[in-house]
């Protein structure tokens, strides 16, 4: 009897995955993002190795100080580029991102064909790495942002939100492993060359979307006024706060292992370019599957418990990986770190965008960006300096320490989190408010597992 109930429930769970879908605008978004993020990740995996090549033994440490230079500028100037996301009109903002990523790819494929070599091509390859930097710092609150002007419905967001976690993750299976293949025949200076091609088919699916003007308060205040009404917003409402600081510890916490994969690659596994690879797409593929479950969900209730198990499952990934002397299992090991991964990050992000008022949009992602790629080079620098001193094993082992309190410490605050948010989810018709307008009650369609599922994050 429980199996017949369960088994319309998973089919309308499935049939959901893709509603985000029957928006023309997402469609467009969709196909011309996918084209570039292989080309993204790509680029991601032969900076790496381009560095690893050309520092020898420095390796370690010169491999956080890129990956410091290309984030770092996220947590310094992604706040204050959500006060002009909020302001600025979001499409024209990334046509703008796309075209200087393009122009910043093409750069780095000059650095890899024909420029200088030695320190003085690893300085300017982590100079391009800042400029990146501060391209996303702009890019990702208005990516982020722009997601609820691309779905018709509000309640299409969180699935639309899923389905672009897939895609970067797809990517992410995807460009590794073509990037492998390139280097290995042709050298890293290709990938950067596919990478700036990639672009124009993000700026053609932006400039072709048909979009309803956002309306749009006037700008009162200075951006600092404005940067510090976002803060108190952000961090003085409980559920946003807990999950901006849970994604910061975790992005500092993980870093170090992405970072450090191509040392795990090449000194502790002894393969080459295709074990990083293989590796990145194993943690790609694991990825991809959280996102897809993410997709498959029908409400956001109940996010908060998947978020603590997610970490759970991240942190002992990574504590398995750092031990591994294995090909094969230190690939899956990756794979569950990045199931983890995107499963709290993407989770989180649907509950902020859920909760947050439209308004304050823009600063509150640009906050979000701060906690996810801000804070995550400060532990890539770390990590770089620590597998330096002691080795990439401890540092590793130490992050997945790290991810498991953190996942401990959101989990005793998930009862004072929903009390919070039940108001927020009976105004948004999330929940109906009960008869007496005090205290709303969870109403879910008649499956006994979306029944059980706890009311707020």
């Amino acid at each position: 009897m429980a199996s017949e109930e369960m088994g319309p429930a998973r089919s309308s769970r499935w049939s959901a995955m893709g509603r985000a879908f029957a928006n023309r605008n997402y469609r467009l978004f969709f196909l011309g993002q996918g084209v570039s993020l292989v080309g993204t990740w790509m680029t991601r995996l032969a900076t790496g190795w381009l560095i690893l090549r050309l520092a020898g033994a420095d390796a370690p440490w010169l491999l956080g100080v890129a990956s410091f230079a290309g984030l770092a500028p996220t947590f310094f100037l992604g706040p204050i580029a959500g006060v002009f996301v909020d302001r600025w009109d979001r499409r024209r903002v990334l046509v703008v991102t796309q075209v200087l990523a393009m122009f910043q790819s093409a750069a780095l494929a000059w650095v890899a064909f024909s420029g200088p070599s030695g320190p003085l091509a690893i300085a300017l390859v982590v100079a391009l790495s800042v400029a990146q930097g501060a391209i996303n710092a702009f890019d990702m609150p208005a990516r982020q942002s722009m997601m609820v002007e691309m779905v018709a419905r509000r309640e299409d967001l969180p699935n639309a939100i899923a389905l672009n976690s897939s895609l970067v993750n797809g990517a992410r299976l995807v460009g590794p492993a073509t990037a492998g293949v390139v280097i290995a025949a042709v050298g890293e200076a290709w990938c950067f060359a596919i990478d700036a091609v990639s672009y124009a088919a993000v700026v053609a699916a932006l400039l072709a979307m048909r979009l309803t003007p956002r309306p749009r308060a006037a700008a009162v205040g200075s951006v600092g006024r404005r940067l510090v009404e976002g803060f108190r917003y952000a961090f003085g409402f409980p559920p946003i706060r807990a999950l901006l600081l849970l994604l910061a510890l975790i992005s500092f916490a993980a870093m170090p292992q992405s970072v450090l994969m191509p040392v795990f690659a090449a000194r502790v596994l002894g393969g080459g370019p295709s074990t990083l690879g293989l590796l990145s797409a194993a943690q790609g593929l694991g990825a991809l599957a959280g996102a897809l479950y993410l997709a498959s969900r029908v409400s956001v209730l109940g996010l908060g418990r998947v978020i603590v198990a997610a970490a759970g499952v991240l942190g002992m990934g990574l504590i398995g990986f750092s031990q591994s002397g294995s090909v094969w299992l230190s690939a899956a090991l990756l794979t569950a770190t990045g199931a983890g991964m995107m499963v709290q990050m993407a989770a989180s992000n649907t509950l902020i965008q859920t909760m947050v008022d439209e308004d304050k949009r823009g600063r509150v992602m640009g906050f979000y960006g701060m906690a996810f790629q801000g804070v995550a080079p400060f532990g890539s620098l770390l990590g770089g300096w620590l597998a330096g001193l002691v080795g990439p094993r401890p540092v590793v082992f130490g992050s997945g320490l790290l991810v498991l309190a953190g996942g401990a410490a959101f989990a005793s605050q998930l009862p004072r989190l929903r009390r919070h948010a039940r108001p927020v989810y009976a105004r948004l018709g999330i929940i109906p408010v009960a008869a007496d307008a005090a205290a709303p009650v969870a109403v879910r369609p008649p499956s006994p597992r979306e029944m059980g599922e706890p009311v707020g994050p």
